[in-house]
């Protein structure tokens, strides 16, 4: 199984930016642990974090072809990116989105989530280990346990 794991805009400030909320764990530890836990289900990852939008519309289409899975932290472009959804919609890979926070216990601008619809589920409010969550079940619908329905 082939994952693309797609990090959006600020998550390259991870440990630096607004502690207080997202924490003190940084992008690359995040990374080196989801490596860790792809090796442990026998899952090929490619890591990626974009800013800009078109980016990450770029990545999400480049993943198709080779990527059996998508987990995706639109992080801001969850409450504004049509686009980003469209192409998540386009390319018909199952896709877990997640969020360090639970944004329905934030401002009210984020209680919208775009992304979700396309989406076969969404983990938030875990923290670093919400992205491990979603590769363990991205890996357990490819084997065609609960997640795969």
């Amino acid at each position: 199984m082939r994952v693309l794991v797609l990090h959006g805009p600020n998550l390259n400030l991870l440990g630096r930016r607004e502690p207080e909320i997202y924490g003190r764990v940084t992008l690359a530890e995040i990374d080196a642990t989801l490596e860790r836990a792809a090796g442990r289900l026998g899952v090929e990852l490619r890591c990626l974090q974009r800013n800009g939008e078109g980016e990450m519309v770029d990545a999400v289409q480049e993943a198709l072809g080779w990527a059996d899975g998508i987990v995706v932290n639109p992080a801001a472009y969850s409450h504004t990116s049509v686009a980003l959804r469209d192409a998540l919609a386009a390319v018909d890979i199952p896709v877990i989105e997640v969020h360090l926070t639970n944004p329905a216990a934030r401002e009210d601008f984020r209680h919208r989530d775009l992304i979700a619809g396309v989406c076969r589920a969404v983990v938030a409010g875990f923290g670093p280990a919400g992205y491990v969550l979603a590769l363990e079940r991205l890996a357990e619908a490819r084997g065609g346990g609960e997640a795969a329905r």
